[in-house]
């Protein structure tokens, strides 16, 4: 680059931001807005579940029981669990899909006939399973009556002079070899790729489409491009001011994450791996990011004739980086497969996953993150500068 063409890039640059800062409220609601709601929404939303749980857990649980005169020493056995019966209504099933209740036990007649020949007695749990404040009371009520399973069927052998432990003929244990890293990111792994994704995607959104899409419906991009500055300084310098306010975004709200979790008390909040390593390697996974949004977003709103336009855009913008995530719910992949780590969206995501896991990458696969996210980027910026030399550019709606 020659030093007029970087002198016109520092001053196409530096006229963005400044710009841009001076409308304080768009400047601060596109800096400050989430770095500040998303941490707090994502930890208060784990202090009101580890809330309901704790508290479904430790009050006494009421639930309706038919047939409760069958089974009274299941009945006595569930009340030292502090599970109490009580009557049941008149349509049991629309008390529970009415949310009424949560869960319910039906106890069959001929329970006692069947307990008292050593046969297994048949109980039901009635239950809506898509409704999730019903989780807990389904579990609580299926490991009491796992126990007194269990209870019953060791006394019946020992009544009979045979060990308990013939009725086991393997015992199963289990070794958990994951890091106290990935465990502590096994929630991180989760929600953050996507918040994180969506934020260096989206940073600098604001000033990308304000700086070419509002300049062209204000009419002053036409006197900007009629000057003797080339298209690649000028779109250049463009790119970077919206770039730097992806990037502080992105900063700002990886530290929010920190001191959030600092600050709660939650165990969820102490789950996240926070600390200053975790957060570089992050920030190094989302820069790449910021270039290919701020890139792809010059381009479409090049394309533009006003804001409204550019703006209708958002949508399928936004739902783009939440693709991967949601298809790896449904099937997730091994890291193993280098391929991954060419294909837009699903390398990030993985790179932060392992990053959140206290994982390292391997350098090949740094290497082909790192070339086919810039490389993609330099794609996108090529093309931005290539609708930049359009003459309808020019032109405002």
């Amino acid at each position: 680059m020659s030093t007029s063409a970087f002198s016109a890039f520092v001053t196409v640059f530096r006229k963005e931001l400044r710009d841009f800062v001076r409308d304080r409220r768009t400047f601060l609601m596109a800096l400050l807005l989430g770095p500040l709601v998303y941490p707090l929404l994502m930890l208060g939303m784990g202090k009101l579940m580890e809330a309901r749980v704790s508290t479904q857990l430790e009050k006494p649980l009421e639930i309706p029981v038919v047939g409760a005169d069958y089974a009274p020493n299941l009945i006595a056995f569930l009340a030292t669990q502090d599970i109490r019966a009580k009557a049941p209504p008149k349509d049991l099933v629309a008390a529970i899909r009415n949310q009424d209740e949560d869960v319910a036990l039906v106890i069959a007649p001929d329970f006692a006939e069947d307990w008292r020949a050593s046969r297994p007695a048949k109980v039901e749990i009635v239950a809506d399973t898509t409704r999730t404040n019903a989780d807990v009371p389904i579990e609580r009520l299926r490991a009491a009556l796992n126990g007194y399973s269990r209870q019953v069927g060791a006394l019946r052998l020992v009544a009979r002079g045979l060990n308990p432990s013939l009725a086991q003929s393997v015992m199963v244990a289990q070794r958990d070899v994951a890091t106290p890293e990935a465990k502590q990111g096994r929630l991180m792994s989760i929600i953050l790729p996507l918040i994180l994704v969506l934020f260096a995607f989206m940073g600098g959104a604001n000033l990308t489409m304000d700086v070419t899409a509002g300049e062209r419906e204000r009419q002053s991009l036409e006197p900007l491009l009629a000057t003797p500055v080339s298209r690649a300084s000028l779109v250049s310098g463009k790119m970077a001011a919206a770039g730097l306010i992806g990037v502080a975004s992105v900063v700002l709200t990886l530290l929010s994450f920190k001191l959030s979790a600092a600050l709660s008390t939650s165990a969820m909040a102490s789950a996240l791996d926070v600390s200053f390593p975790a957060i570089g390697r992050m920030l190094l996974v989302l820069a790449p990011m910021v270039l290919i949004g701020t890139a792809l977003l010059t381009f479409i709103s090049a394309g533009a004739k006003s804001m409204k336009e550019a703006q209708s855009h958002m949508v399928w913008l936004m739902f783009m980086p939440m693709l991967p995530g949601y298809a790896l719910m449904a099937y997730p992949l091994k890291d193993q497969d280098l391929w991954q780590y060419a294909v837009p969206f699903l390398s990030q995501n993985q790179m932060l996953v392992k990053a959140t896991r206290g994982e390292t990458a391997s350098p090949e696969q740094w290497a082909i993150y790192l070339g086919c996210a810039f490389a993609l980027a330099a794609v996108l910026w090529i093309a931005a500068i290539w609708r930049y030399r359009q003459e309808k550019l020019a032109i405002s709606a």
